[in-house]
């Protein structure tokens, strides 16, 4: 990051930040888009498992990622404000604590799991599916989260061409993992569903042997010396970042869980309705890319200028996000409206499934233009550290609006499940406009003050 002057530099520098930036969500999505395909030629049984164990484990990775990912705005607003001293030591302490939280998470989810499994309804061989994709995914908590520490470091320092560059050297190798144990290919053996959480958890081990690697080797990476003269943990810079962290992890573990708790209550129906939804939902997610890479980078930019105390910068940056993510929310939706088959065909062969996702898909096209109204918004908020207020608002519009409002269409209307499908839109609506609320009372705080 550096200092911009007119709307042409901000845009470019926006640009160079963001592309990069998205090259590496999608790159990090795609190793579930191709569990989640590769699993479904394996049977629609196997893709249901897959989809049950992702439900759950989604909204558990992206809530404790939400925790880490305090270290980005810690980092670009010490940038901002020159202390590149203090960065070091912040990014240090966060490696401890993402170990931390990965053992936790790993000893709880142990004595859950079975408990959690047993109060769907579901086959057998899902329930089996479901439960060794997890076990089998857990050996790569601890290297995830360190990983998610250290990208979110580069991230905020500007150098998103680095994370990019790691991500695309890991996304191969995941895909030959999923060929190998999926499919019971190169000796490998046939696991079916199972083997996509092997080939992930594999994978996240050589994408932080990478990223280590490149911390350590490369400049201006290797000045903070993040692996030389190591520091003792230190509980009172723990809490300053779980202070920030913890909203911003509950905020975001509020809204993918409501996808989590849709995905369960499509239990409700039959094997090919949940493989249909997880098809629809797992693409439809592939497009939320975007926003929420758009949102990464307006937390980078926004941190940035209120660390260096540029108000109206912050701001300028905050609709140029804003503008940029519900415009390429609407190409999404048209290219969901115009490639419904093409994107069904994509995950199953089975005519049943393809007509249900298709169905699906055209309620995906609502609920991406909310998600690309309210994610730019969560990245603004979080570059100006303001996460408590945002906590509140998610959850009573995901929990409190749009879940139980799902519940009541899908079975007291014609609707069915897609009565959930558009519990989404309505829940992700309501949130955006509080957050849009909250951030116009922020900016003209900022600026009263400045």
């Amino acid at each position: 990051m550096y200092e911009t002057k007119t709307l042409r530099e901000k845009i470019k520098l926006f640009t160079i930040i963001l592309f990069p930036i998205l090259i590496t969500q999608i790159g990090m999505y795609g190793m579930n888009f191709f569990d989640t395909i590769m699993a479904g030629k394996a049977g629609p049984d196997q893709l249901a498992g897959v989809a049950i164990g992702s439900s759950i484990w989604v909204p558990v990775f992206t809530g404790l990622n939400g925790i880490l990912m305090a270290i980005s705005p810690i980092v670009a607003q010490l940038k901002g404000a020159k202390k590149d001293e203090e960065i070091s030591y912040s990014v240090k302490q966060g490696i401890y604590l993402s170990v931390l939280l990965a053992g936790v998470i790993g000893t709880i989810g142990l004595f859950l799991l079975d408990p959690i499994l047993s109060l769907l309804d579901i086959a057998p061989t899902v329930r089996y599916v479901a439960k060794y994709y997890l076990i089998t995914l857990g050996i790569g908590i601890v290297p995830l989260f360190v990983f998610n520490i250290l990208r979110s470091f580069v991230d905020a320092l500007g150098q998103t061409k680095i994370s990019m560059m790691v991500i695309l050297m890991a996304l191969p190798v995941n895909i030959l993992f999923n060929y190998m144990f999926i499919f019971g290919r190169l000796g490998a053996p046939e696991l079916g569903g199972v083997g996509a959480g092997v080939a992930s958890a594999l994978t996240y081990w050589v994408s932080l042997f990478i990223i280590i690697l490149v911390t350590h080797k490369l400049h201006p990476l290797s000045v903070y010396r993040i692996f030389q003269s190591w520091i003792s943990p230190d509980v009172k810079e723990w809490r300053t970042q779980l202070k920030i962290g913890v909203p911003i992890g509950f905020a975001i573990f509020f809204e993918t869980s409501i996808f989590a708790a849709v995905t369960f209550f499509m239990t409700a129906y039959d094997t090919n309705t949940i493989a249909a939804h997880q098809a629809a939902i797992n693409f439809a997610s592939l497009l939320y890319m975007v926003p929420l890479s758009i949102a990464f980078t307006l937390t980078i930019a926004v941190g940035f200028e209120v660390g260096a105390e540029r108000q109206k910068e912050a701001k300028t940056y905050s609709y140029l996000g804003i503008i940029l993510a519900v415009s390429m929310s609407l190409l999404a939706g048209l290219i969901l409206y115009l490639f419904d088959d093409t994107i069904a065909q994509l995950y199953s062969t089975d005519d049943t499934v393809i007509e249900l996702t298709k169905n699906f898909i055209i309620y995906a096209i609502f609920f991406q233009l909310s998600d690309g109204f309210g994610a730019p918004l969560q990245g603004i908020l979080r570059g100006y550290k303001d996460v408590n207020i945002t906590l509140v608002m998610a959850f009573i519009s995901y929990w409190g609006i749009g879940l139980p409002s799902g519940y009541l269409l899908a079975n007291y209307t014609d609707f069915g499940p897609y009565g959930y499908w558009l519990s989404l839109t309505i829940g992700l609506t309501a949130g955006a406009i509080t957050l849009l609320i909250r951030m116009l009372i922020i900016q003209r705080k900022k600026l009263h003050a400045h």
